[in-house]
């Protein structure tokens, strides 16, 4: 690519000027900026005033047509009004902390389990040599 390119791409937002190999990312657009632009494009009589607004925001047809769909089934009005609740430092470790005493606890479980199942096989083992012993003749000498 060659470095006019390169300006030309990075005027356009699509690769930064100090690292080329970035990649571009993904417009997301919030519930309140979709209202807002389809207020104004409904507000709008001259089909050439809406296509400048969406030439200026750099919106396409297909961004209008998903807009107003979610718009008829309400769904912008409901991304509009509810956020989502920020959790605090510490609710964030304490739920870690949840995560790491649970994991610890099926360790130990699977410990203690394990340790069960040696002694009984110890016993088992004690048991099979004893009678091993008081079957084999050379023993009782």
């Amino acid at each position: 690519m060659s470095k006019a390119t390169l300006a030309t791409h990075a005027d356009n937002g699509q690769v930064s000027e100090t690292n080329p190999a970035e990649r571009p990312r993904k417009r997301s657009f919030t519930p309140e900026y979709k209202l807002e632009i389809l207020e104004q494009l409904d507000a709008m009589s001259d089909p050439s005033a809406r296509a400048a607004l969406v030439r200026r925001e750099g919106l396409y047809s297909s961004h209008i047509a998903e807009w107003r769909k979610a718009r008829a089934t309400g769904a912008l009005e409901g991304l509009a009004a509810k956020g989502r609740p920020r959790r605090s430092p510490e609710q964030i470790e304490n739920e870690k902390l949840r995560r790491k005493n649970a994991r610890l606890e099926r360790e130990l479980e699977r410990t203690k389990t394990a340790l069960e199942i040696t002694g009984k096989l110890q016993a088992l083992l004690e048991e099979l040599s004893e009678s091993a012993a008081s079957d084999d003749p050379k023993s009782t000498r």
